[in-house]
């Protein structure tokens, strides 16, 4: 790697990044995006560059109103183009947690994001860098949990009761260490003292 200016080098940096990421202006339309806004919208060119966010991830609040994305009332509480906003108006990094509702051909698609929004400069013009995160898995673990309040086994989406430990490997991949809390430890002691 000798000559980092390299334009395709920057590029295969860019389209190597594994989310959402676009480059927008003030009124979040697109400029430029990379490979993995490729993938997950399966759309052409033409029908992402120059569009506003809304209307390419198919906002379920961008046709509220003929001028589309940004101009409804809803639109003034939406996370991204607030997000943009703070980050042009302060001139720092943004990011914030939301649930995004999108449609997918006839579905509507729930998913939790970490929106980042980070402003830079480029020829006399402002942009901001725009990623999107999907943090579902993540947001998922912030969900009610059914657990039974004396055994503290856990209901999974099959019905089945898991001890907590299954559930969150089985789920999540996480795996647990046992120990004992001071106040536990003391309970132990007592009952080998008795």
């Amino acid at each position: 790697m000798s000559d980092n200016n390299d334009p395709d080098l920057i590029r295969k940096i860019f389209d190597s990044i594994p989310a959402l990421v676009f480059v927008v202006d003030d009124d979040v339309s697109v400029q430029e995006y990379n490979e993995a806004v490729a993938e997950f919208l399966s759309a052409e060119r033409r029908s992402i560059i120059k569009h506003r966010g809304g209307e390419i991830f198919k906002c379920v609040h961008s046709t509220d109103v003929p001028e589309g994305c940004g101009r409804a009332p809803f639109c003034a509480g939406c996370v991204i183009r607030n997000s943009v906003k703070d980050a042009y108006k302060g001139k720092r990094i943004v990011r914030t947690r939301t649930r995004l509702e999108l449609i997918r051909g006839e579905n509507k698609l729930e998913m939790y994001a970490l929106i980042s929004a980070s402003p830079f400069d480029y020829k006399s013009k402002n942009f901001i860098l725009l990623v999107i995160e999907d943090i579902s898995e993540i947001a998922e673990l912030q969900r009610l949990i059914p657990i039974c309040s004396v055994c503290h086994n856990i209901k999974d989406e099959k019905k089945v009761w898991l001890r907590v430990e299954t559930y969150f490997k089985d789920h999540w991949d996480v795996d647990f260490s046992h120990g004992l809390c001071p106040k536990c430890f003391q309970k132990e002691l007592e009952k080998i003292d008795r």
